[in-house]
């Protein structure tokens, strides 16, 4: 089937293309890695000055109480993030989706209807939806109550839950 000339050939070209990977490989280090034009030993082209930042390298920012970032909340900020909330509740008195209408939420008891199925996770934790009680449940809901139905994963910044909740608060029931 193969004489010798057609091995000949086959070994030459799979020589030649590895000769040719080869040449490829050692072309591409020269061009990115040295030549002038790589980091190695030359200096910055472009340094930014930075003022002292102050403080130590990992310390720890100071947490502002929730107290007085609900007091600066922006409800108009916060419309803009009800629409993560829109997939499951409704602002509508009584027209619940997979988890139950918010209007009114902020003051009202944690099982306010009558028609709707409550995990019963929350009454064992709140009885009432005051602004510092659901800025812990919407930080990380399973953590705040363990065994909720809410499967949402919770929102991590502190003005964003300040906002939201102050426009909850907007929307009477």
């Amino acid at each position: 089937m193969f004489d010798t000339m057609t091995t000949t050939k086959a070994i030459g070209a799979l020589c030649g293309t590895l000769l040719v990977y080869m040449l490829g490989g050692w072309l591409a280090e020269e061009i990115y890695h040295s030549g002038g034009h790589g980091h190695g030993d030359h200096a910055q082209a472009y340094v930014i000055e930075v003022a002292d930042a102050g403080g130590e390298a990992g310390a720890e920012v100071e947490a502002v109480p929730f107290a007085e970032l609900y007091a600066a909340a922006s409800a108009a900020d916060g419309e803009g993030l009800w629409r993560g909330c829109r997939s499951c509740h409704a602002l509508e008195p009584g027209q619940h989706g997979t988890g139950p209408a918010l209007a009114g939420v902020v003051g009202r008891p944690v099982q306010f209807y009558d028609d709707f199925g409550y995990s019963g996770a929350l009454a064992e934790v709140n009885d009432v939806w005051t602004p510092e009680e659901l800025n812990a449940f919407l930080e990380k809901p399973s953590s705040y109550a363990p065994g909720t139905a809410m499967s949402y994963n919770g929102m991590r910044d502190a003005e964003d839950r300040a906002n939201l909740i102050a426009y909850l608060a907007t929307i009477g029931g």
